[in-house]
């Protein structure tokens, strides 16, 4: 794996077996992400999306193949050691927003921090970093509000400050813009560019083409396969990335 790779994946499968018959659902999948890419993930529903991101990530396990993730091969890992990788190396954002009911939006937002041993610092100081992802994504005014009190977008945005209080080497984001109006949505992507800039790579599912327009490249999966490969030249315009993206999805059949 060369020293710029953050994720191979090798000929992997994962199948289902419902009503004693087997589901085929990824089929010999093989790709790379760079460190600090962006990398878009479309195709169909039903073609296998969201279980290519939670089987990558070590949320769902493998049927056959290899995924290595900072060198690491995560069907080898025992469960402490790949929970442990999850909680300190990958950070989470899904379009349901699941958040602890009974905590403030702080607290949930800390609480990846609490639970890992990454960092030895005080309470004092998880609380301070979180309050700074909160001020940097513009939702501080809400730290001690609960999470009904406060609009999807900044929800969202909320999610975004969870995902990366362990400061993650990754970003695994399963359709993260899906709940939210296109204001709110441009916002959430506006912010996951900022940290891609910063370097954090991120690997997201996502119906939406103006979405995806802004990533670095985009992998089309169509029954449990990737059909295509498509990159995205950054020094174009957003209209002319998505128009660029949108006549390709066409010629992939989307």
């Amino acid at each position: 794996m060369s020293s710029n790779t953050i994720l191979e994946v090798k000929d992997l499968c994962k199948t289902y077996i419902i009503n004693k018959r087997q589901n085929n659902v990824l089929r010999n999948v093989n790709f790379k992400v760079s460190e600090g890419e962006m990398v878009a993930v479309m195709g169909p529903s039903g073609s296998g999306k969201s279980t290519l991101l939670y089987t990558v990530s070590g949320m769902d396990k493998m049927t056959a193949g290899d995924v290595k993730f900072c060198g690491r091969e995560l069907s080898k890992l025992r469960e402490n050691e790949l929970s442990k990788m999850r909680l300190d190396d990958m950070g989470f954002i899904f379009q349901q927003m699941y958040m602890m009911k009974n905590l403030s939006i702080l607290d949930n937002i800390i609480l990846p921090a609490v639970k890992s041993d990454k960092k030895k610092e005080s309470r004092r100081d998880t609380l301070k970093r979180g309050q700074e992802l909160m001020r940097k994504l513009g939702i501080i005014e809400i730290s001690d509000n609960d999470i009904n009190e406060v609009s999807g977008g900044q929800l969202q945005r909320a999610c975004i400050c969870r995902s990366m209080i362990n400061e993650p080497r990754m970003i695994f984001a399963d359709e993260p813009t899906g709940a939210l109006n296109r204001t709110s949505s441009d916002e959430v992507m506006d912010e996951l560019e900022k940290l891609n800039k910063e370097g954090t790579s991120i690997m997201l599912v996502t119906h939406d083409a103006k979405v995806a327009a802004k990533c670095s490249r985009v992998l089309y999966i169509v029954d449990g396969n990737i059909n295509g490969e498509y990159n995205i030249d950054k020094g174009l315009s957003l209209r002319d990335r998505e128009r660029g993206l949108n006549n390709w999805l066409m010629e992939m059949g989307w």
